[in-house]
């Protein structure tokens, strides 16, 4: 194996064979449709890679006060399901890995923090249930037996579940006064990483549903963020002596 071709199939998953041969061969460093997959493949990375830790700091704030104050659970089931959807649907329509993948991390992260919200409420028993249900939808879902329609159906449906997860939280923090026990390193990142997905879809899949979700996602995320900036000298104790 030479090594030119060690390097294109290094490359592969981020170049394409005709974007390595403008790259590497012809030496157009500035094609134009080349250098949008190239941004395209890297953001979509970047997401990934940004993703496994996105909401570790939510975690880790929620596990220091014991508390998960603050936080809607019936917006981050609103969540879960829109995840689901998104996950099910790019698998099916088998859309590449940099388009959705951190959709996978994002789960995982999501669901620890819906079962601390039961926990460090007292219930600690329905939140194993719920994580157990929601693992066993989440296979049905990925396995042969479920139509593709159905997919599709699911898929439709992360518009109104986005949109719900996003405004029952916002409603929360509207009640509260306070955005609680919410991290705003997660927060801004969720916004940050939905906006460049908007790119990456659309360069990668195409899909006007997908995009649409995403769209959706960031503008519903930028309330969430413009709640951050109005209670952020706002605490949950001064708010109770007020």
């Amino acid at each position: 194996m030479t090594e030119e071709h060690s390097l294109r199939r290094l490359l592969s998953f981020i170049v394409p064979d005709p974007c390595y041969e403008r790259f590497f061969v012809r030496f157009d460093l500035l094609h134009g449709p080349c250098l949008k997959i190239l941004l395209s493949k890297c953001l979509g990375l970047g997401i990934i890679a940004g993703s496994v830790m996105v909401k570790v700091p939510q975690i880790v704030k929620i596990v220091k006060a014991r508390s998960a104050v603050g936080i809607s659970f019936n917006a981050i089931i609103s969540e879960l399901v829109a995840i689901a959807g998104t996950i099910a649907y790019s698998v099916v329509n088998k859309f590449p890995f940099s388009a959705w993948g951190e959709a996978f991390f994002l789960l995982m992260q999501t669901l620890i923090i819906g079962f601390f919200t039961q926990h460090y409420g007292g219930k600690t028993a329905k939140g194993m249930i719920f994580v157990v249900l929601y693992l066993a939808v989440l296979q049905l879902l990925l396995s042969p037996i479920t139509p593709l329609g159905v997919i599709t159906f699911l898929q439709a449906l992360n518009m109104p579940a986005v949109i719900s997860s996003k405004l029952l939280q916002a409603g929360t923090i509207y009640r509260t006064g306070h955005t609680g026990e919410l991290s705003a390193i997660t927060m801004i990142l969720v916004f940050a990483g939905s906006l460049a997905r908007i790119f990456t879809s659309l360069q990668e899949t195409g899909d006007g549903l997908l995009v649409l979700t995403f769209v959706v996602a960031s503008s519903c995320n930028g309330i969430l963020v413009l709640q951050l900036l109005y209670y952020w000298n706002v605490h949950p104790a001064v708010k109770k002596k007020k």
